[in-house]
């Protein structure tokens, strides 16, 4: 069997087992992006020797008779607002493009912690704003699935080297559905944690109460081993929760019979009809497993969009203050101070930036506060509540991730207004605070492309053991041919090397 074709756990157990070395697979890896990231750009910066040295002391430790952890020898790529020790982190902005971060995030410390390999920086919407990894200032990110479309955003650069083969896990941050957009968009699995599970020490802030950072795979199985490195307490995230880490891996098996299912009817608006014909199949094969499908309501949904940019930008416009050419950043050549901070922020930030600072600025100003930031913080307890009370009744509650399948690179870039309401799907999640899951449900035949759809399954604070016990459960009914998809896709894309390994 091809490297690139084998399944985390089966790369694993071969590099524990002796049969493969780190360095082997790193160099496997590498390969790949060597051969496929001309086409696509998922990644900014690649981290080549600082991942062979890694690989080696992984190797070393395995030699030795020792552990080095759970995650020993697997390639990890990072979506580029994560701090990794001696490596850029630009968070798609040309204003950051020279900054080498001191240290690692504690996500990074901790994957590190159990043997992972950091790989490389990937691409990403500039400070994490975007659905489309189209305003990053490094290039635009493709999908592999069809190099003329998006990947999503704004982690579109970490979902796009899973999807591709050039790495088989990766971590992004989740703001509004940016995990679980491109997440579907590229027909692999991501996961928004619940908001504190995972600690935010080391990561770019674009809008603090929203901000999460979570994992991509292939599976859920990879989500969940991702997901068990980085969970847990950090006492440098004062907004991290008082939780340590469970053992999500091991409870994936087990019955999803009885589990009571909502379907709200407000995330159905708009969606695409073959997007939601294969949503209603998915829903049929969920029945067929033993859950109970209802549909529900949450009449607060519909204004979740309005209040997410009113609450998101006015915490971006606070956060990116600090990027101004004296603290952090570019600075630019001037006469005055304040032509410095003009002319450091108007080079070096995007317009999709400046935009998003402008709107925050104008809610967050004395006479507006009121009338736009408190009336969106109203609808976010509404949204919680609203979630709360469904749980009574729910274990779970489905949707699907995006509206349709990946657009065309160019399509929305110019209709901001359009871009923003593909996210009524995901945001509420966010607002929320709650977990919810995107996996592959199915394939849109779209011009001539066929193209991969997503199934979100949102579950209550701090359930991710029954999300993901659903999706694992419903992965193994469904995954079969969308597992085959991709491997086509891949062969497809680009020139692979064969791995000495059998199965």
């Amino acid at each position: 069997m091809e490297l690139w074709d084998m399944p985390v756990k089966d790369i694993l157990e071969h590099i524990s087992s002796g049969e493969i070395s780190a360095t082997e697979v790193l160099e496997h890896y590498l390969h790949a992006i060597r051969e496929k990231d001309s086409q696509v750009n998922a990644l900014i910066e690649v981290l080549e020797p600082m991942a062979r040295m890694d690989a080696s002391r992984v190797d070393a430790l395995l030699r030795e008779g020792q552990s080095p952890g759970a995650l020993a020898g697997l390639p990890v790529a990072v979506k580029d607002n994560i701090c990794v020790k001696g490596a850029g982190c630009t968070s798609g902005s040309k204003i950051m493009e020279n900054w080498v971060s001191p240290y690692d995030a504690t996500a990074i410390k901790r994957l590190r912690d159990r043997g992972a390999i950091i790989i490389g920086k990937t691409n990403m919407d500039e400070f994490a704003m975007g659905s489309s990894t189209e305003t990053s200032a490094f290039g635009i990110t493709k999908n592999p699935w069809d190099l003329t479309r998006v990947p999503g955003g704004s982690s579109g650069g970490s979902a796009a080297a899973v999807a591709s083969g050039m790495a088989p896990l990766a971590l992004g941050t989740d703001t509004g559905g940016s995990i679980r957009q491109p997440a579907s968009f590229n027909g692999i699995c991501g996961l928004k944690p619940t908001y504190g599970l995972v600690s935010r020490y080391g990561v770019t802030a674009y809008a603090s109460s929203l901000d999460t950072v979570g994992p991509f795979g292939e599976t859920v199985w990879d989500c969940a081993l991702l997901l068990e490195a980085i969970a847990g307490h950090d006492p440098m995230d004062a907004t991290c929760a008082l939780r340590e880490a469970v053992a999500y891996t091991k409870r994936l098996d087990g019955s999803v019979e009885g589990l009571r299912v909502g379907v709200p009817r407000e995330l159905l608006h708009g969606v695409a009809a073959p997007v939601k014909a294969q949503f209603h199949n998915t829903l049929s094969a969920m029945e067929n497993m033993g859950m109970i499908v209802e549909e529900t309501g949450l009449p607060s949904l519909a204004y979740g969009v309005e209040a997410y940019y009113a609450i998101a930008s006015a915490e971006a416009s606070s956060n990116l203050a600090r990027f101004d050419g004296v603290r952090f950043g570019r600075r630019a050549a001037a006469d005055t101070l304040d032509e410095m901070y003009t002319r450091s922020r108007g080079e070096g930030l995007g317009r999709e930036v400046i935009k998003r600072i402008l709107l925050g600025t104008f809610v967050l100003e004395p006479g507006n506060k009121d009338r736009y930031f408190m009336q969106a913080a109203r609808v976010r307890t509404l949204i919680k509540r609203e979630f709360e009370k469904a749980f009574e009744n729910f274990d779970l509650i489905v949707s699907p991730a995006s509206p349709d399948v990946a657009f065309k690179i160019g399509d929305r870039i110019r209709d901001p207004l359009t871009m923003y309401l593909a996210d009524l799907i995901t945001i509420p999640v966010n607002m929320a605070g709650v977990c919810a899951l995107s996996m592959p449900m199915g394939f849109v035949d779209c011009g001539g492309s066929t193209l991969p759809c997503g199934l979100q399954i949102i579950g209550k604070p701090f359930d991710e053991p029954t999300v993901l016990r659903a999706g694992h459960c419903l992965e193994q009914e469904i995954g079969a041919g969308i597992r085959e998809e991709m491997r086509n896709m891949r062969r497809k894309l680009g020139p692979v090397r064969e791995c000495e390994l059998v199965d």
